[in-house]
């Protein structure tokens, strides 16, 4: 059986096919945030029919950038990528994949929720409840497994970890509040507070110490909210590898309560930028 996994970005999209539980094809390209959706749409559909000619496939499965409803399979929206709100994108990748759309298997996720499911599965999360994933990017995203089954709450909301207030008096996150998460950390913010791409600034040991402080927080709240058995750090600016995690862990345990005995254990993932396309391939699988 093949399967279709696509994962959409705030900075890129990727393309990848899978026979059966192996990848067999891969390809990414950086997104344009000011063409929103419908450059995308126009950049993706022809990869698909392509390599949907040559190795017919049988279902997909997304990973989107953002929030997802659920139940509906309906982007509910991106706040980094205009055009998103409510579109049905399985409706649209049957409508790319075939002339019997509807005979096409599609399953969308978030790519939080993806990516804490393909690492459950197949990479550094095995076995362990609960699990947090966070994807630090563009934005941050947060997807919660316990006994290997998405925590998504009643609406398909839950795992929103990007938007735990760190800073109340901090500057304005694109959510309406202040001084969020995602606000004071993901690669878009950084890049426009401090002039640097984030690749960068994670090379400056003195930026990462002071960036680190928000970071744990909001890493802390969930720990003392969940007691994760792991968790587990993907996106591009977890690339930055020891760089980050090494100060990371140590500024956590100075912020957890001394009589806390919660464990920390903070992880970079073992799958990489391929967390989420292992998610969405379980998707299409399921």
């Amino acid at each position: 059986m093949r399967t279709l996994a696509l994962d959409i970005g705030g900075t890129k999209f990727t393309v990848a096919a899978f026979e059966d539980t192996q990848m067999v094809r891969r390809e990414t390209r950086a997104t344009n945030r000011e063409g929103g959706r419908e450059w995308l749409l126009a950049q993706l559909a022809p990869i698909m029919r392509t390599w949907h000619g040559e190795l017919t496939f049988s279902r997909c499965g997304i990973s989107f950038g953002g929030p997802v409803n659920w139940d509906a399979q309906m982007v509910a929206t991106s706040t980094h990528v205009g055009g998103w709100s409510n579109f049905n994108l399985p409706e649209w990748v049957r409508g790319v994949l075939g002339d019997h759309p509807g005979d096409l298997p599609v399953r969308m996720d978030n790519d939080a929720n993806a990516g804490a499911l393909g690492e459950y599965l197949y990479g550094a999360g095995k076995g362990c409840s609960p699990l947090l994933y966070m994807t630090v990017s563009t934005g941050i995203g947060g997807g919660i497994l316990i006994d290997g089954k998405v925590l998504r709450g009643p609406d398909s909301w839950a795992g929103e970890i990007g938007h735990l207030n760190v800073r109340p008096d901090g500057p304005a996150c694109l959510c309406g509040s202040n001084g969020c998460l995602e606000r004071m950390c993901c690669g878009l913010w950084l890049e426009r507070d401090h002039g640097a791409p984030a690749k960068e600034l994670m090379r400056r040991p003195d930026f990462v110490r002071a960036y680190v402080v928000d970071l744990a927080r909001g890493i802390k709240a969930a720990i003392m909210l969940l007691n994760p058995e792991r968790i587990l750090i993907g996106g591009g600016i977890a690339k930055a590898g020891d760089a980050l995690l090494i100060p990371l862990r140590e500024e956590l345990k100075k912020q957890m309560p001394p009589w806390s005995r919660a464990r920390v254990d903070v992880q970079p993932t073992a799958l990489g930028d391929d967390s989420v396309l292992y998610g969405a391939l379980e998707h299409g699988m399921s």
